[in-house]
């Protein structure tokens, strides 16, 4: 079993930027791929960014790229998503899952409970 708790989440402007973290508490967390979803209100579950075990592979989806970096230190046993030039449309709850680096939500086991992130205009 996997235990995810994320943090960091806030209220910031449009343009600023905000790290939100993931710490996991289980055994061999190296052997998981690691994602960032959000979702909000009234919307769908949105993929934002994925990792490999190893960190050496990394996948964004397209409204981020450029702007967001995603990154793990598997010896905290923690993943980061580095948020920069923030937009109003990225106000979410942010999740983090562990499973297999991926696009899709399906391929995950392991969620936190989400942060809410805010971006004011």
């Amino acid at each position: 079993q996997v235990q995810l708790v994320e943090s960091g989440g806030g209220l910031v402007q449009a343009g600023g930027s905000l790290r939100v973290s993931c710490v996991a508490s289980g055994r061999l967390f190296s052997s998981y791929g690691m994602g960032w979803f959000r979702q909000a209100p009234g919307k769908e579950r949105d993929f934002v960014a994925a990792i490999s075990g190893s960190g050496g592979a990394t996948y964004y989806a397209d409204p981020v790229k450029g702007r967001f970096t995603i990154s793990r230190d598997n010896a905290k046993k923690t993943v980061f998503l580095q948020m920069d030039s923030l937009k109003p449309e990225d106000t979410a709850v942010y999740y983090c899952a562990a499973g297999i680096a991926s696009f899709s939500y399906k391929m995950y086991n392991y969620w936190g409970q989400g942060t809410q992130v805010t971006v004011s205009s």
